[in-house]
């Protein structure tokens, strides 16, 4: 998941135009007549003497505001450049935390699962079954239904996990079950297997060997983890319609 960056920072407002003309240049004197000694003096020109009240702040790398008088007595302020790259420099550390804990991932509970924490624990005492390809699936709950033959469309739901129990796909997130022809190479050998041997309405967790996943692998996503090349996976899968027996 690439983030566009704009082309102007927000922090720069844009110049305008200054007119030449003396008469626009505001008072610095509010509802008094200028003496004829005034208008003919030129204007002054705000030339800080700032204190060096920053010289610590500015030694720990921290932002901060100096301030002085200026030739004529008038009150004025100015920031370090060092201080204004250090907002720069917490900001863009700021920015990089935050990307680095988006591609750490979320927990796993904070997604809905096929499988709670009950569930969880029933899976220890489950049985695991290995099969000659080297996929292992656990029974959650054995289905009551069909079993579906080759070639059909099923429904089903599921949550595919890395090995860790990370989540990197779900159909629960996107509120719908999957469908898919069983069988026929739709999705990755070892879902396809798994399910051909499960009944409708049954639940089950696949666990799913590097050959039997995905060869070239999927890239990670924002809060999802990556799956690497031919690594092995985790599938809950339930069962939950044969559209083709059904309307029979």
């Amino acid at each position: 998941m690439a983030a566009s960056t704009s082309a102007a920072s927000p922090l720069l407002l844009p110049s305008s135009r200054r007119p030449n003309h003396p008469s626009s240049k505001p008072s610095l004197i509010a509802n008094t007549k200028r003496a004829p000694a005034l208008m003919s003096s030129p204007p002054r020109r705000c030339c800080c003497r700032c204190e060096a009240t920053a010289a610590a702040g500015d030694a720990a790398g921290t932002p901060s505001p100096q301030h002085g008088i200026d030739d004529g007595g008038v009150l004025c302020s100015s920031t370090s450049r060092r201080s204004v790259l250090g907002v720069a420099v917490a900001a863009g550390l700021a920015m990089a935390a935050l990307d680095t804990a988006l591609a750490a991932g979320l927990p796993p509970e904070e997604k809905p699962k096929l499988c709670d924490a009950a569930c969880e624990k029933d899976l220890d005492n489950a049985p695991m079954v290995t099969t000659e390809s080297g996929l292992q699936y656990k029974d959650i709950k054995v289905g009551e239904g069909p079993s579906p033959p080759i070639g059909f469309q099923v429904a089903a739901n599921y949550v595919a996990m890395v090995p860790n129990g990370n989540i990197f796909d779900s159909s629960l997130e996107k509120g719908q079950p999957y469908i898919f022809r069983v069988g026929s190479g739709q999705v990755i050998k070892g879902l396809d297997e798994g399910i051909l041997s499960m009944k409708v309405g049954g639940l089950r967790r696949l666990y799913i060997p590097g050959p039997l996943a995905f060869p070239k692998g999927l890239t990670s996503a924002p809060g999802r983890p990556r799956v690497p090349p031919s690594s092995p996976v985790v599938f809950d899968v339930n069962l939950l319609y044969i559209p083709g027996l059904d309307d029979e």
